[in-house]
């Protein structure tokens, strides 16, 4: 029997950005909580490294807008305690075709849910915003509260919380076996513990976690191409020059986003929301062919939209995705075990909503009612994740 300082309440497998928050909601409820990654603090290996996310209420399901208006209060939150700026305001354009199916959806969403935002015909968009070309007479859709979470501080912040609420974070150790029972018992690359419950927030190591456990989750793994486009007169595309996030539909295959300048002197992000297959363990190996063509799509985008941009990349970083088949997370308990809680697929678009996520896997975790409807949100939604899998 492990001895009585390695029991814990909960172990939270994963310190990304929905690890950080689910053991920052235990340690808030005074819970014993061990937060364990497998890297050194800070890292790029996942998804939640780099200096900023887009945060949004613009949404087509009603319930992650729903979602959101929380997210904001507990990022706000976060900010007084930390006595850090982690949210700028910018606005949020979605832009696209007038007949776009996505974008009439997301506005009856807004108005639905009551979230300020305003229609911009292609003529008051030229006027509005007259570095972006309406190349194929593009309206635009702009929600006011849109804005830039600055990621790395977030995480930080979360880390130091989690710290002073009297948890513990433990970096550089690796998860080698779980053994599930009425205590969960984590052997890592160091030592083994033990807890009443177990979380596991490991992005797209998941699987390599679940398996021992009689469970393999429809997950796939991408490789993201972060691309920032140096502009030709530096701060044309500045949040000084009141240039919003920006999200297209409809332009290319898959979305195309944006958000103003200010990470790298001069530099713009503008990404494509789709990547290739990647094992998380070889994610720096050269550029597949696929790659290639992701970059040009961005190039063409660039070169027909923001013509005050270089239409080559000036810097490529990468970032990882872990998506489900419908792009919505899982947020459930394993099937065989119900002390051990999984929080996954969180398909590109779940920074923003990690202080609710976070909340939920606590709820989880502890047995507790939880305080969204989780339908969307379980396993058993996957009709083919039968006996072979489980």
């Amino acid at each position: 029997m492990a001895a009585q300082k390695d029991l814990y309440d909960a172990i939270v497998i994963g310190a990304g950005i929905q690890g950080c928050f689910t053991a920052y909601h235990l340690a808030k409820h005074r819970k014993r909580v061990l937060l364990l990654e497998q890297f050194f603090l800070p890292h790029s290996r996942g998804s939640s490294h780099g200096q900023s996310r887009i945060i949004r209420r613009a949404y087509p399901e009603d319930f992650y807008t729903q979602m959101m208006a929380e997210c904001y209060q507990i990022w706000a939150q976060l900010e007084h305690e930390a006595g850090t700026r982690l949210y700028r305001q910018t606005g949020l354009l979605l832009l696209g075709m007038k007949e776009n199916a996505e974008l009439k959806i997301i506005q009856a969403t807004l108005s639905r849910q009551g979230v300020e935002h305003q229609c911009l015909p292609s003529e008051e968009l030229k006027l509005r915003f007259p570095n972006i070309r309406l190349a194929r007479g593009e309206v635009g859709l702009l929600e006011k509260s849109g804005g830039v979470l600055y990621a790395d501080k977030a995480l930080r912040a979360l880390q130091d919380a989690i710290q002073q609420l009297g948890g513990i974070v433990h970096d550089g150790e690796k998860v080698m076996e779980i053994k599930p029972g009425l205590l969960v018992v984590v052997k890592t690359s160091c030592r083994s513990y033990q807890a009443k419950s177990l979380i596991i927030t490991a992005g797209p190591w998941t699987n390599r976690l679940l398996r021992p456990l009689g469970i393999e989750l429809p997950l796939q793994t991408l490789r993201i191409n972060v691309c920032y486009w140096r502009e030709k007169v530096p701060g044309s595309y500045g949040v000084s020059q009141a240039f919003p996030c920006f999200l297209g539909f409809g332009l290319a295959p898959y979305h195309i986003y944006g958000l103003p300048s200010g990470e790298y002197p001069g530099l713009m992000k503008v990404c494509y929301h789709h990547g290739n297959n990647a094992d998380p363990e070889e994610r720096d190996c050269p550029a597949a062919f696929s790659d290639i063509q992701d970059v040009h799509i961005l190039s063409c985008f660039v070169r027909d939209h923001l013509p005050n941009l270089e239409p080559e990349p000036a810097v490529m970083e990468h970032c990882m995705y872990t998506n489900t088949p419908d792009e919505h997370f899982i947020l459930d308990r394993h099937p065989k075990y119900d002390n051990i809680v999984i929080g996954a697929g969180f398909s590109g678009h779940g920074f923003k909503l990690s202080p609710v996520v976070g909340k939920i896997l606590y709820e989880l975790s502890m047995k507790l009612m939880p305080s969204y409807d989780l339908t969307p949100f379980r396993i058993s939604r996957f009709p083919r994740l039968g006996k072979a899998h489980i």
